[in-house]
């Protein structure tokens, strides 16, 4: 199904500054705790391998005080786009009942793209250009196993932005927000939705943040315009503990203009009034684990790439088990 059409909203977007100041961004200090715990395995089993995301610090935020506790060794390895896994193996016979437990602390920033700021008029102030830092940048313009950049992908992306009329990157990605915005519903009802497959939500109109941004990466990426997928938790906006559920996901795109810019098309569809912010911005509630999709592991998974990593991933005798539980849980800290 192509998508469908909408009234060019890019008269309400933002504009570049050159030297106005950014607003401080606010911040948020929080323990975080993650749990997994393995069942019993199938008769005959041999080993057992399990993976877990393990947080990483960036410039929206810092870890501090990771401790670890696992009834088996372990190790921490670095992994591609910047990623950290915990890996253990052990005998069919240490994996029954084996728990892994994380705590750290963590300090999260509101991600502001210093370069935009609301303004009544879409319109580059500043035209410096900005180097990309990020060493995988040719791996956020190419295709996913359930993001595809075929010749159909392609023509949906350009007539989105034909439609609004952007010319710019900039104006281009804009499109590309206000479009998935106006047209997608995030509905976690039936079957299909939380794969991130942009053929889905281009056919069925709806699903949770990873088809949103199924369809915001791609459509960036089929028009040369990097863009990386992030996965982490949400935190609820009032400060306090409690545990998490689920995960959240959310994007980021690339200018020479701007740098990086953060972008939350799933929040935007759930919070009208907070449309205009998310683009530019991610808001301190949140913890960021994993970058990118179709996602090798350290030592390598035998299964194929994950289509995203937040949750534990086990293989017993080298074929993908599902089963491990988990949980999470958080607790703000005075600030």
């Amino acid at each position: 199904m192509r998508p469908v059409r909408f009234r060019s909203l890019l008269p309400v977007g933002f504009a570049l500054l050159a030297a106005a100041p950014s607003p401080a961004p606010r911040t948020r200090v929080f323990t975080f705790d993650y749990a997994a715990t393995v069942p019993a395995l199938p008769a005959g089993a041999d080993s057992l391998e399990l993976w877990l995301p393990v947080p990483h610090p960036d410039a929206s935020q810092d870890i501090r005080n990771l401790k670890i506790t696992a009834s088996a060794p372990y190790k921490l390895a670095a992994a591609p786009y910047g990623n950290q896994v915990l890996h253990l193996k052990v005998s069919a016979s240490q994996a029954a009942n084996l728990r892994v437990a994380m705590r750290f602390e963590a300090t999260r920033r509101e991600h502001l793209n210093p370069f935009l700021s609301p303004s009544k008029e879409a319109k580059v102030r500043n035209t410096r250009s900005i180097e990309p830092t990020d060493p995988d940048m040719a791996r956020w313009l190419a295709p996913d196993r359930l993001v595809p950049l075929d010749a159909k992908i392609k023509t949906w992306a350009q007539e989105v932005v034909a439609k609004a009329g952007a010319k710019t990157d900039l104006e281009k990605a804009r499109a590309i927000y206000e479009h998935v915005v106006s047209t997608v519903t995030y509905d976690k009802t039936g079957q299909g939705w939380g794969r991130g497959d942009i053929y889905y939500a281009c056919d069925a109109r709806r699903g949770n943040c990873t088809d949103f941004h199924a369809v915001f990466i791609g459509y960036c990426r089929a028009l040369g315009i990097p863009a990386r997928f992030s996965i982490g938790f949400p935190l609820p906006a009032e400060r306090g503990a409690g545990e998490i559920k689920g995960y959240h996901c959310w994007a980021e795109f690339y200018t020479k203009q701007t740098g990086w810019v953060p972008v939350d098309a799933s929040e935007a569809a759930k919070d009208p009034s907070r449309r205009a912010y998310f683009f530019g911005a991610h808001d301190e509630n949140r913890v960021e684990f994993t970058r990118g999709r179709d996602v090798p592991l350290r030592p390598s998974q035998q299964g194929q790439p994950l289509n995203y990593f937040i949750y534990p991933y086990a293989e017993v005798d080298g074929k993908p088990f599902d089963g491990v539980t988990r949980e999470f849980r958080y607790q703000d800290l005075g600030q």
